[in-house]
């Protein structure tokens, strides 16, 4: 087996562009052998647009050589399915997210799970440079014993999935009260079209507090906005038992009368007079790496970046069994997921319940 990365892919839509667009940035390191898309005229306009062999049917694409594993990357309702049937075959998978749907689409695919099938998930927002370092700085015990999370950086299962790991909260059992409220924002662009002029549009804003088992909390708080807004920032803040992080600002108490700060400073190459090519480095606090980027020197931005960290650890799991998200993890996710949005719609608290994945031997 060669160092290069070789794996096919299921789906076409824009998510699909990601591993791609890495495979064609970093042909060193990575190749999409084959993509399989079921409908004959897309998969003909997406091999003409990517110069990729196209097929139509699993079979066809399972009968490619050396691939490591399938990447599946389809809508939330063909999920569950599609990793089934690819599962099914022994053949390891690295699903997006969320792997399903519904808690009966979970716990459907834990109970393939436990009889062997080989499954991980590319939650890819904790491999993010920034929110990477975050979590590297909490692991470290710089700022003590984290006791709350403040998380407005992504939706849904995405934003529980950081604000979990932020808190190192496990499984934890949590009560979740949400609500959502609307406010006046000029529209922004979309994945690909640029903004309207001066439109105003509602903006649709999720709080949700978080109460875990742990004695721990977090605040969930995202608009649908932020991803592609140019004024709506992510907003991330971690306090602990000696100190703090918000946003790029690490503040601690070395001792009760020394109080320290420093950014978390972000190294790029390719500036000024550099000649190294473009592309980012790493994240330092004061005279430590707390970062490193794992695809260097790919000119990759920084969500494309923790994707394809995703596939350099997937390939790792495959080739070592190293596990780095598993079933079980983003099950979780998707699970608190949807408790927070069943208390948006009732307006009560609702509580969460341990769940099959969370058994020892799970996910």
């Amino acid at each position: 087996m060669t160092d290069r990365i070789r794996f096919g892919l299921i789906g076409a839509g824009w998510r699909s562009d990601f591993f791609l667009r890495i495979a064609r940035l970093m042909p060193d390191r990575f190749e999409v052998a084959c993509v399989q898309v079921r409908n004959p005229a897309k998969g003909k306009a997406y091999a003409s647009r990517w110069r990729i062999p196209v097929v139509e049917t699993l079979p066809e694409l399972l009968a490619v050589e050396d691939l490591e594993f399938v990447v599946v990357s389809v809508s939330q309702p063909a999920a569950a399915g599609v990793i089934t049937d690819v599962a099914a075959t022994g053949m390891p998978v690295l699903t997006e997210t969320p792997p399903g749907r519904t808690l009966a689409e979970l716990e459907a695919l834990t109970a393939l799970s436990r009889q062997g099938a080989h499954i991980q998930v590319a939650e890819q927002y904790q491999y993010q440079p920034m929110h990477a370092a975050r979590i590297s700085v909490v692991a470290s015990g710089l700022i003590g014993d984290v006791t709350q999370a403040q998380v407005s950086a992504a939706h849904g299962y995405h934003g529980v999935s950081l604000m979990r790991l932020m808190l190192g909260a496990g499984f934890a059992d949590a009560e979740i009260h949400a609500v959502t409220v609307e406010s006046q924002l000029l529209a922004g662009r979309g994945r690909v079209d640029p903004p309207p002029p001066d439109k105003l549009v509602a903006s649709r804003q999720t709080l949700a507090l978080f109460r875990f088992g742990t004695g721990q909390t977090g605040l969930f708080d995202f608009t649908g906005d932020q991803y592609f807004s140019w004024v709506r920032a992510p907003r991330v803040l971690i306090r602990g038992t000696r100190g703090e992080i918000l946003q790029d600002t690490v503040s601690w108490l070395a001792d009760s009368r020394t109080p320290l700060t420093l950014p978390l400073r972000r190294v790029d190459a390719g500036h000024g007079g550099n000649l190294e090519g473009f592309h980012h480095k790493g994240i330092q606090l004061g005279d430590e790496w707390v970062y490193h980027n794992p695809t260097l020197p790919g000119r990759l931005a920084d969500d494309e970046v923790a994707v394809a960290d995703c596939l350099l650890r997937m390939s790792d799991n495959v080739r070592n069994g190293e596990r780095f998200y598993d079933l079980a993890q983003g099950a979780q996710d998707q699970y608190l997921s949807l408790l927070m949005d069943e208390s948006v719609r009732t307006g009560r608290p609702v509580r969460s319940r341990p769940q099959t994945w969370a058994t020892p031997g799970a996910g």
